[in-house]
């Protein structure tokens, strides 16, 4: 198969382009590095089944791609904030808007023309700070829609509203997975995540930084369970117009995971609490997965300890 993934060469893209490879299928990753790195596709770039386009998916000409699509998956978008801000959610503001609806809706058409199936790398941040916890596909959320974190959250909600219109109307052959807060190698050392600082600053016996009390609680998934739920969800034939959570239902609180993160890393870091918690943080973040295993037979296999470990491991390679 002809397999296209918009973000390829970002954390949870480069992943997912080396199980495809894996697989024996042609990969084409388009990436404009903005939050991506080619140090993450590096030892991809001789393989014959692989092409990276160094490109932005709202100003690429698609129709130099002379070959038939079989599986798009639009995975292209700044995920986080890279740093603690109070005023915007991430200096990608205006590209994150954009490659989530012109990009969508771009990419939605390439699919309709090729006959091919789409997937919509969504977020758990549509759900907002949730009023219903854990969080099921049918709840709509609670979201601010011109808070700081809104450039993110609307547009990943208005590119879920494209998918679904273009199950509807146009007949395309679409899904959309809600991707939960997700973790591991290939992560940027300057991504701002929780699990990023914890890490670093613990393996630098820094301070470890909680903003808030800490009793906010998160589920981690480590990137391999993630991968493995996003390819089920694009290759099963029964997850055309679905909506899908994808995550790891074990949940814990901030401080916890800095705790465990110190313990792992033997860090002589102090945990330390600075106020306030960023503007419209989630309380609560944690995922329904009834339907993933019901519709995916999915459920993750990595454990905590085992998924930190190894994240461990990259940052110490890479610190």
């Amino acid at each position: 198969m002809n397999v296209l993934i918009t973000g390829g060469a970002g954390f949870i893209g480069s992943h997912l382009t080396k199980l495809h490879l894996k697989k024996g299928d042609y990969v084409i990753v388009i990436d404009n590095l903005s939050t991506g790195s080619k140090n993450n596709i590096n030892e991809l770039l001789n393989n014959k089944n692989f092409k990276f386009i160094h490109n932005d998916v709202l100003t690429f000409d698609f129709k130099l791609l002379n070959f038939n699509l079989n599986l798009i998956y639009h995975l292209a978008s700044p995920a986080s904030p890279n740093h603690h801000s109070l005023i915007s959610y991430h200096h990608l503001a205006k590209e994150t808007m954009l490659v989530n609806t012109l990009g969508t809706l771009k990419l939605l058409e390439l699919t309709k023309k090729h006959q091919a199936k789409f997937l919509f790398a969504s977020t758990s941040e549509i759900y907002g700070n949730p009023l219903i916890h854990p969080q099921k596909e049918p709840y709509f959320g609670n979201v601010n829609p011109i808070g700081p974190r809104a450039v993110y959250d609307e547009a990943k909600r208005f590119g879920e509203t494209l998918t679904s219109y273009f199950w509807n109307k146009e007949k395309v052959d679409a899904r959309i997975a809600r991707i939960f807060n997700t973790y591991g190698p290939n992560m940027r050392i300057d991504d701002k995540r929780m699990i990023v600082n914890f890490i670093c600053q613990a393996l630098k016996d820094e301070p470890i930084t909680i903003y808030g009390n800490g009793k906010q609680t998160r589920s981690l998934c480590f990137v391999d369970d993630l991968i493995d739920g996003l390819f089920k969800l694009m290759i099963n034939k029964n997850t055309k117009s679905e909506v899908v959570n994808l995550g790891n239902p074990e949940e814990h609180t901030i401080l916890e995971y800095a705790q465990i993160i110190k313990k792992l890393t033997n860090s002589k870091s102090e945990i330390i609490f600075k106020e306030p918690l960023p503007a419209d943080d989630p309380e609560k973040r944690c995922p329904d997965i009834s339907k993933a295993k019901k519709l995916l037979s999915w459920q993750p296999k990595v454990s905590l300890i085992e998924g930190l470990k190894k994240t461990i491991n990259y940052f110490k390679n890479i610190l």
